[in-house]
């Protein structure tokens, strides 16, 4: 039985925790280390299939929307103490820091420094530079500004973040003449070391090791999973 069932059943069907809040998801993340934020390729293992029926995407008559789960991603980051990005087989998603530094022990090892002069290290520089950055602007102090630029750059920042080189910080909305937000937002971006600090991320064992009990705790937590499956919520 999954050690887990508060959350997950034993055999995929469903779920038998819902969450109703931003604070039932902080405690959510934290027992179970690890959470995709949508469909995951494993069944019911996602932030989404978790949410209460009132918590999940509704969109009015008005053409207007509401989505608690995509309003709380920024608390969970700057108030829950998790960690937020691109972080499952290039899917957005959520680490406890308790987790985080076996996840970012066996990420750098995968994927060492860029070289000095490629795109990706002009990338991290302009983060070190700035601090912070929401996407667009990062994409415009790289010069990627051009047609079918977008896209292109979105690549690069998607493969920097699987090798926790970087995070999101929080989320920055616009605004209008009310001065009330509105639409998705943009991610700010950050490296893991600024917004965390270098101990945050310091483990203790190998990374195979870090992958070795990272994948037990997984297999505890969706038992029904296939070896593959957990294998490319990992690499």
């Amino acid at each position: 039985m999954s050690l887990f069932s508060d959350y997950f059943e034993e055999n995929g069907e469903g779920t038998l925790h819902e969450i109703h809040s931003c604070p039932e998801l902080i405690e959510c993340i934290q027992q179970i280390g690890f959470l995709p934020l949508l469909e995951s390729g494993i069944r019911s293992y996602s932030a989404e299939a978790l949410m209460a029926e009132e918590c999940r995407y509704t969109e009015f008559a008005d053409g207007s929307w509401e989505w608690p789960l995509w309003q709380w991603k920024g608390p969970v980051v700057t108030e829950g103490g998790c960690v937020y990005g691109k972080f499952f087989a290039g899917k957005a998603g959520f680490v406890s820091k308790s987790w985080w530094p076996d996840l970012f022990n066996w990420r750098r090892s995968q994927h060492p420094a860029p070289e000095e002069g490629t795109i990706e290290d002009a990338i991290l520089a302009t983060l070190d530079e700035h601090g912070s950055l929401i996407t667009r602007e990062l994409r415009a102090a790289c010069g990627f500004t051009g047609k079918n630029m977008r896209s292109k750059f979105d690549g690069y920042i998607t493969r920097l973040q699987m090798a926790c080189r970087i995070v999101t910080e929080d989320f920055v909305y616009p605004t209008d003449k009310h001065g009330r937000e509105y639409g998705f937002g943009w991610s700010l971006l950050t490296t893991p070391e600024a917004l965390l600090g270098t101990d945050a991320s310091l483990c203790d064992r190998t990374p195979e090791e870090s992958y070795q009990r990272m994948f037990e705790h997984l297999h505890q937590i969706v038992p029904w999973a296939t070896e593959k499956q957990i294998n490319k919520i990992l690499k």
